[in-house]
């Protein structure tokens, strides 16, 4: 059997970003930009107040207590046109334009105003209370670049920018492909011996939340027929993910069906818990992905593989793959020789650290711990032991 690595390394081989495209502003939220972007104007574009009181020369300060004479007004929106000259002040408010010859702000609380009269009753330094030009950015600053995944905060940001498309990547299309006589829908009547199809609902919000499309293409009943008419379905897409049947049992007919319709077959099984029985292969320029079908597998094999797969296909910066350390909460048997992906908690220790504890079962067809868990453990094939307090790699689930 392959080993996690092994296997990763061959899943992501040959990936490379997706093409560009060019979206509106308003559409950038969590796509993946293919190109830097530039600031198309300087932030602030004027030297700007940073609190409501009076703009003023540093130099008419001297003495204090001192008055000035208010020669106008300056609110935000609507500048002073005039120059503050020697013994006089400007009325201004918050993000009002520093008027020139001001070069500094009395905050009103320092002030006393007697018509058109102000007297200062503190010293200020050239420069206080003045956001200046250019404080925040300058034009042709780039400031998002390229491979980074859009936040609220970069959408802010990018408008301020006076900034209205972005190139981003093509969404990589997943389509999904559950597969069994057992399954029906959820609000279906279950009939014995059939269970509800869960795994594709889980698994299309993973992919829409890692920058995919998911196309959930229904399920496939266990014939060779029904098999066919539904891999075809997803001829457009750029990986296929099945679920199920992709083990080598009487009834396991994924494998069969797809290696008919094209499929170059790569692996069928790793050495991993959950999620031995997990293939990969090709068809045409299409990737396909065979999930077992227990639902913990089928959404663990997804973190570890196929969210790889989508940030070598968005250009990610920052990829997903990347192992933080926790300290557990509780001691840990000895590993077997396959690698495992505990579910666990995370709670924060009295030192600030994470702390981490595996949940009540890893059992890998109980869903309610799954949900209850914040990371995988990572235990390495033939791990010793391990007490509470040790240090151990985990991978968020953030998912």
């Amino acid at each position: 059997m392959l080993s996690v690595d092994q296997a990763l390394a061959r899943v992501v081989d040959g990936l490379g970003p997706s093409e560009a495209e060019t979206i509106p502003l308003e559409d950038g939220h969590s796509r993946v930009l293919a190109e830097g972007v530039a600031a198309r104007i300087t932030q602030p574009p004027f030297d700007a107040s940073a609190m409501d009181g009076y703009a003023v020369r540093a130099s008419d300060l001297g003495e204090i207590p001192c008055n000035l004479k208010i020669i106008g007004e300056a609110a935000a929106g609507h500048p002073f046109e005039g120059k503050v000259g020697a013994g006089q002040a400007v009325r201004i408010f918050t993000g009002g334009a520093v008027p020139g010859g001001a070069d500094t702000i009395i905050i009103q609380e320092d002030t006393s105003r007697n018509g058109d009269a102000v007297a200062v009753k503190e010293h200020a330094p050239h420069g206080t209370y003045v956001r200046p030009r250019g404080f925040d950015f300058s034009e042709g600053d780039v400031l998002l670049t390229a491979g980074r995944k859009i936040l609220a905060r970069d959408l802010s940001l990018a408008a301020s920018m006076n900034v209205t498309h972005f190139s981003v990547r093509r969404k990589p299309v997943v389509a999904i492909l559950a597969t069994g006589d057992e399954l029906v829908m959820p609000g279906e009547e279950l009939k014995p011996g059939q269970i509800i199809s869960s795994n594709s609902f889980g698994l299309a919000a993973m992919i829409e939340s890692a920058g995919g499309q998911p196309q959930r293409i229904g399920i496939a009943r266990d014939t060779q027929k029904s098999l066919e008419e539904h891999i075809a379905r997803a001829s457009d897409a750029d990986i296929l993910l099945t679920i199920g049947g992709a083990s080598v049992g009487d009834h396991d007919l994924v494998q069969p069906a797809l290696e008919a319709a094209g499929m170059t077959l790569d692996f069928w099984r790793i050495a991993m818990r959950p999620g031995k029985p997990l293939m990969f292969g090709q068809l045409g320029d299409q990737r396909v992905l065979g999930l077992p079908g227990n639902p913990v597998s089928a959404m663990v094999c997804s973190r570890i593989f196929l969210i790889p797969m989508l940030d070598k296909m968005l250009g990610i910066d920052n990829p997903s793959d990347v192992q933080k350390t926790a300290v557990l909460g509780a001691g840990l048997e000895e590993n077997g020789p396959r690698q495992h992906y505990m579910r666990a908690t995370i709670e924060t220790g009295p030192e600030g650290q994470d702390v981490v504890t595996a949940v009540r079962s890893q059992d890998s067809s109980l869903l309610s711990p799954l949900s209850q868990a914040d990371c995988l453990i990572v235990r390495v094939p033939g791990a010793h032991a391990a007490k509470a307090g040790e240090s151990v790699p985990i991978l968020p689930l953030d998912f």
